[in-house]
């Protein structure tokens, strides 16, 4: 008993799964959190370090070298990567893909703990974490105001981030452009002088007339009481009173109170950072989600906590919202959403022109909520989230879905009309297209078994994609073959002769059927003209290859960019502010943005002459209109902005477009690149000219490198002559200069619960320029007060703003946007030629980033592809247990690519992964035509007729049936291919190639096909073919049996 059977002899049972599936279907899919990407662990690990005051190359030697040969050792590293900046240097450890990143981030915080003993030691801990796409903010809020900016800082670490912490799905809060609030002692050099006090004898009271060491407890016979020393001051006045009680270590008979050679401040730390919004000084409040989690549901909840919160912030501080990335994500789910419903209203259009019954109307539309909501029961025990990936895959299997449903309904409706009762032509239908259906669906599946198996990270953003799609096709088959067949038996009708469109559609089919019959006479009479002319058309197809654009991603209009914007090297944070606030002028006259969040010296500081901004325009319908009525895009006012911010002097503007940011963990540019050898010199100034070389091609924007030098650099080289002559030592000398200069922590104080560094520092004033080095003292071993500028000399020289390095050598890194209207591969494959022209012998360029996840994502699905056709062929050759059918059928697949290249050709789309996935899927329809030709031509021949007269009764019978579910398919696609709202840009694409592939090969498979099964069929063993005929007669003869009981179902 077939399975169709099963289902029409118990109908209960079968509607029964059919509302499992949707019932549980739509459960999984209110629980499934919802992403822009994937919720995918990339096997990278991130280590930070600071340590205050540090030059680059102290970085790069005491740290950054240290750590990198301890993580070497690490099992399964792919590739080391390391910036070392003023004070601070971030390592990143690339994994395998295989490896384990939790086990590996583990291993890797052992081996930093063995070396820690090799490490400075007044480095703070390093930071190590695993990095993931979703990890960025998903919400940026902004707090500002015309309020002290200290009030804002302390307002928003201690009020604002515990509060939005509590929010449920919240991971963690980032504060970008905080300054932490400090005690500040500020040191006067000429008090301490006539005080004939150092600063190490400050530093010394501080930690001994400062601290509050734990007291233990008493106990007596009937109590118990706590013992707490209270050592610490608990005020800025107070502190004052402090008293420095030794000078080199011996007694002052007269202390001396820390207030008579400071001034104490209760303020923040060093000014390293600046954030802005709108023009006011502000802190960001960035807001990471739990892996899992749905990001749209989480970013409702942190704006009604907003709303809440807003109503209790301080006199003169205001809370918005400043970037939000939810917003994007709603509304791409919001358009797919409704292309799931045009296309549901489109099919069922034509289902009712082809069938003439709103039954089987109906019929086909169940086809969809049950096989997508069922779907959703796998998507959600695996854990996916509803991601572009997932959602992509379920927009793109809506088209088989309805196929399958179509295929299994047109066939019974055929034996109905036939004369037959809805019971007999459910049963006799649905066994018959049984085959085919598996044959054309399993087929699917074969092609996207590879995708699972995919190289590289892109492999796992895929792995969801192929599963969703899997899963949807295999339930769409469970459908027609079982829930299909059932509601046919019970409610199918047929009214095809009670409606003129339909009778015309009846009548046009039928004249089709006719002119196809002998056209396909002409065809099989001239077999080598067609395969050759079909041949001719493909080659010439192919040429459009070359001129198609290729890409990793399509640009996407989202609303919102970044810009990374950067002075002359050694420009100041002053310098720096003010050519932001120049550009900030220009935003608010701009009457496309809706909204800018600034940070000079970026997010955590660091680099004072650069900074970055956080872009959000206006809705698409607010904004202004350009001359043909049409909004002004995000491309173009991004194109405006690199070019009127760029004419700002001293000023250099780096756009970044968002949307060309995933798939790695690098900058987010979609080229990327390093430059390697093994002279530092020779490196940078080939690497520079091939930069240079690069920018005047035409080809990218946005030209910038990691290489920064002219960063001034004050060298304070001791004489160790006159030190040793004074008794003054070296470490005097440093620790000295490190506090006046750089300052440093010199312990806590508590205010409220919550425990602040103290930190030691020269006033401005004895510290502006190069010669107040001089005019310090330190105290020698004798206990004298000895000047600086007698033991040390002093001098100004050039250096490395930041040293990066790649597998343990000093590499350039140079990044770019591909210039509007170029080609991404044609700029990488520009780049190698201009590196083998500039570079000498010994020195390459290595891709990285974006750029070589666009290398081998294309790579992997170029392999993915052709497995895919190898497993396609096996599975159809172990169905039609024959070599030569499946080589005739998989002769759809060529059609299907020059349809869909010369598609984009015409419509000026690229050839990026989002089309490489519409050519996947199309590999997998258009297979369905060519199976149901060879399918029932091989029944007919079955029942004794020769291969032409089966190909000539067989083909005109199915042309219904292949042009229906073509024809459905397009109607599918096209709300999506129209498409102009959130996501089109990667969408459009897909559907184009679905579009041009179908209708290419829909037509040339109709007479191709039949050609080549013609003049192949003589290539059949005989043996094979009496075996393989006997065993069908066989078969029809069991099929003929069991039908003599198709009352027994009733």
């Amino acid at each position: 008993m077939r399975i169709s059977d099963l289902s029409i002899k118990n109908p209960v049972f079968a509607w029964m799964l059919m509302f499992f599936l949707m019932i549980f279907g739509w459960v999984g899919y209110s629980r499934m959190g919802v992403s822009q990407m994937p919720d995918v662990d990339f096997p990278v690990v991130n280590i930070a370090v600071t340590w205050e005051g540090a030059a680059p190359e102290i970085m790069e030697a005491e740290v950054v070298d240290v750590i990198e040969d301890a993580v070497t050792s690490v099992q399964g590293v792919k590739q080391i990567s390391s910036s070392s900046k003023l004070g601070q240097a971030a390592i990143t450890v690339e994994l395998e893909l295989d490896r384990g990143v939790d086990v590996a981030l583990q291993e890797i915080q052992t081996k930093i703990a063995q070396a820690q003993l090799r490490l400075p030691r007044d480095i703070e801990p390093p930071i190590v974490t695993k990095v993931n796409p979703e990890d960025q903010p998903i919400l940026w809020l902004a707090l500002s105001g015309d309020v002290p900016v200290k009030d804002l800082m302390v307002y928003a670490q201690d009020v604002l981030k515990s509060k939005f912490q509590t929010v449920s799905g919240v991971g963690d809060i980032f504060l970008g452009g905080l300054i932490s609030r400090n005690l500040r002692v500020w040191l006067d050099a000429d008090k301490m002088r006539a005080e004939q006090i150092t600063v190490e004898d400050v530093l010394a009271a501080i930690r001994s007339e400062h601290a509050e060491i734990p007291a233990g407890q008493i106990e007596t016979a009937t109590r118990e009481f706590n013992v707490r020393m209270l050592g610490e001051f608990s005020d800025a006045v107070k502190f004052g009173e402090l008293l420095i009680t030794q000078r080199g270590g011996s007694a002052i008979h007269v202390p001396i109170a820390l207030k008579r050679v400071a001034r104490i401040e209760d303020g923040l730390a060093d000014q390293r950072r600046i954030s802005r919004v709108n023009g006011s000084r502000a802190v960001g409040i960035g807001i990471r989600k739990q892996r899992g989690a749905n990001a749209v549901a989480i970013a409702d909840r942190v704006k009604k906590k907003m709303k809440e919160v807003s109503g209790a912030l301080p006199k003169g501080m205001k809370l918005g919202v400043n970037f939000d990335s939810t917003q994007f994500i709603k509304q791409s789910v919001s358009e797919l959403t409704r292309h799931l419903l045009f296309a549901a209203v489109l099919t069922s259009l034509v289902c009712w022109l082809f069938l003439g019954s709103w039954s089987s109307t109906v019929n086909v539309l169940l086809a969809i909520p049950t096989s997508v909501l069922g779907t959703f029961i796998v998507t959600y025990f695996l854990g996916f989230t509803l991601n572009s990936f997932t959602l992509l895959g379920l927009t793109l299997s809506i088209g088989i879905i309805v196929d399958d449903a179509i295929m299994v309904l047109e066939n019974i409706v055929r034996h109905v009309e036939m004369g037959k009762s809805r019971l007999d032509g459910a049963v006799f239908g649905a066994r018959e297209i049984s085959f085919a259906a598996m044959a054309a669906t399993i087929a699917i599946l074969a092609i996207f078994l590879p995708v699972v198996f995919m190289k590289g990270i892109i492999g796992k953003f895929f792995f969801q994609f192929g599963v969703t799609i899997s899963a949807a096709v295999s339930f769409s088959l469970l459908e027609a073959l079982t829930l299909a067949p059932m509601r046919c038996s019970q409610f199918l009708e047929t009214t095809s002769h009670g409606n003129f469109v339909i009778r015309f559609v009846d009548k046009t089919f039928v004249r089709l059927a006719e002119s196809y019959r002998r056209g396909l006479t002409w065809t099989l009479d001239h077999r080598w003209t067609m395969i050759a002319g079909a041949a001719v058309f493909f080659a010439a197809s192919m040429l459009s290859v070359k001129s198609l654009r290729k890409e990793f991603v399509a640009a996407q209009d989202q609303s919102m960019f970044m810009m990374r914007l950067e002075t002359p090297v050694g420009s100041s944070m002053e310098f720096t502010d003010g050519k932001f606030k120049e550009v900030e002028a220009w935003l608010l006259k701009n009457p496309a943005i809706h909204r800018y969040y600034s940070a000079v010296g970026g997010f955590s500081g660091g680099e004072v002459n650069s900074g970055m901004m956080f872009l959000t325009m206006k809705p698409l319908d607010e904004r202004p209109k350009n001359a043909d009525g049409s909004s002004v895009t995000q491309g173009q006012l991004m194109k405006t902005a690199r070019k009127d911010l760029n004419a700002i002097p001293s000023l250099r503007a780096f756009i970044m477009d968002l949307s060309q940011g995933g798939f790695s963990s690098s900058r987010g540019f979609p080229i990327e690149f390093t430059v390697r050898g093994p002279d530092w010199n020779t490196l940078t100034k080939s690497s520079l000219e091939l930069k240079t070389r690069l920018e005047k091609s035409g080809s990218v924007v946005d030209v910038d490198t990691d290489y920064k030098t002219g960063l001034p650099e004050i060298r304070v080289h001791p004489n160790r002559e006159q030190a040793y002559a004074r008794a003054v030592s070296i470490q005097s000398i440093g620790t000295t200069i490190n506090a006046m200069i750089g300052g440093v922590r010199a312990g806590l104080f508590t205010d409220n619960g919550r425990r602040y560094d103290i930190r030691v520092r020269a006033q401005t004033r004895d510290r502006l320029d190069a010669e107040a080095i001089g005019k310090f003292y330190v105290r020698n071993q004798r206990g004298e007060m000895i000047r600086l500028s007698d033991v040390v000399d002093v001098e100004e020289k050039p250096t490395l703003l930041a040293i990066t390095r790649k597998d343990r050598e000093r590499s350039v890194g140079i990044f770019a946007n591909v210039a509007p209207g170029k080609s991404q591969a044609q700029v990488l494959s520009d780049i190698e030629t201009l590196a083998k022209e500039v570079l000498p012998d010994g020195y390459h360029v290595v891709l990285s980033g974006s750029s070589q996840t666009f290398k081998e994502s294309f790579q992997s699905l170029m392999v993915a592809l052709v497995l895919g056709i190898i497993v396609a062929y096996m599975v159809l050759g172990a169905q039609f247990n024959s070599f030569i059918h499946p080589f005739t059928v998989l002769l759809a697949l060529p059609f299907s690519l020059s349809g869909a290249f010369l598609t984009l050709l015409i419509f000026n789309r690229s050839l990026n992964i989002n089309s490489m996935i519409g050519l996947l899927l199309l590999m997998g329809l258009v297979k369905k035509n060519s199976i149901l030709l060879v399918d029932f031509t091989n029944q007919r021949r079955s029942e004794g007729l020769p291969p032409r007269a089966a190909l000539l009764d067989a083909c005109p019978v199915r042309l219904r049936p292949i042009l229906m579910t073509s024809i459905a398919t397009l109607a599918a696609a096209i709300p999506t291919a129209l498409s102009r709202g959130a996501g089109s840009e990667t969408t459009v694409p897909m559907a184009l190639s679905l579009i041009g592939g179908v209708s290419v090969s829909t037509v040339l498979t109709l007479f191709v096909v039949p050609a080549a099964y013609s003049l192949l069929v003589r290539l059949e063993s005989g043996k094979t073919a009496q075996n393989s005929a006997a065993v069908v007669r066989a078969v029809r003869e069991a099929e003929r049996f069991e039908n003599t009981k198709v009352d027994s179902l009733v």
